[in-house]
């Protein structure tokens, strides 16, 4: 197992969302996939949304299919909610959402849109572009400053309550030679895998 794979969510779940989380993150994760997100909707009357990856952070249908497969019987058993709901395996996406440190340093130079748990230089939601990250939190550079702020601010990890990545045409380019590069491992991988 990576170090990656280990590494811990700074955002999680709360209340049913968190149980299910503790629930189906183990058995996705000796899958080789990474928990992201879980969230139940009311769309469809009730939706039980996953968010997972694997942890180069592609994510195909067809690991979605498996991920639905492995979590759908434990959840059966588990009973974590108590009404009838529709089950949605799904990748992060492009401008997905931040949960664990490494996702800011892999991002680095992309704008993230946060939320913070309490006042951070007198404010709790911050937009820009991710300009440095530590082990402690990141700094972003604002792409709106008010009078009298400071053109960049650093976030505790520690206050942070969500965090995502804003679509843009550069952040397309990168995840776009990012998922390529990942196949081609995979397929060099695999490849020596046959041999």
């Amino acid at each position: 197992m990576s170090q990656t794979e280990k590494e811990p969510r700074i955002i999680v779940e709360t209340g049913v969302e968190l149980r299910i989380a503790e629930i189906i993150d183990p058995v996705i994760a000796d899958m080789g996939y990474r928990l992201v997100r879980v969230r139940l909707l009311n769309q469809n009357g009730l939706t039980l949304q996953v968010m997972a990856e694997r942890d180069d952070s592609t994510m195909t249908v067809e690991d979605c299919e498996k991920v639905s497969m492995a979590i759908s019987p434990v959840l059966d058993v588990e009973d974590p909610v108590d009404k009838a709901y529709h089950l949605e395996v799904s990748s992060p996406g492009i401008d997905r959402p931040m949960v664990r440190k490494s996702d800011f340093t892999r991002w680095h130079g992309h704008i993230v849109k946060c939320e913070t748990s309490i006042m951070v230089d007198n404010r709790k939601r911050f937009r820009g572009k991710i300009a440095e990250t530590n082990d402690e939190g990141f700094t972003i550079e604002r792409d709106q400053v008010a009078y009298g702020e400071a053109p960049s601010v650093t976030i505790p990890f520690t206050a942070l309550s969500e965090a995502k990545l804003i679509l843009t045409d550069d952040l397309i380019r990168d995840a776009l030679r990012a998922d390529k590069l990942a196949k081609a491992q995979a397929a060099n991988q695999n490849g020596e895998d046959d041999e």
